[in-house]
């Protein structure tokens, strides 16, 4: 899974000059010729550790999980266990 989103991203950055200039053409059909998966819309958001993609905290880059885990041990700064 973190080897297909990782050519994912490396088309979305490939044709995104292309994908933009298209678009500002109006010409769709030369956007539909372009490959799917450099469309930025298929890019997943997944847990940097255990490559969850549910629950997943943007700010942190990791899973809801991860993250309990990880402010319970300390490692992340600033984070105190309330009630959870």
């Amino acid at each position: 899974m973190k080897a297909r989103e990782v050519k994912r991203f490396k088309l979305t950055q490939k044709y995104a000059e292309k994908r933009a200039k298209l678009k500002a053409a109006g010409d769709f059909t030369a956007l539909q010729a372009l490959p799917r998966n450099s469309n930025p819309v298929r890019l997943h958001n997944q847990c940097m550790l255990t490559g969850r993609s549910k629950g997943y905290m943007r700010q942190f880059g990791v899973s809801r999980i991860v993250f309990r885990e990880m402010a319970s041990k300390g490692l992340i700064p600033g984070v105190k266990k309330a009630s959870w």
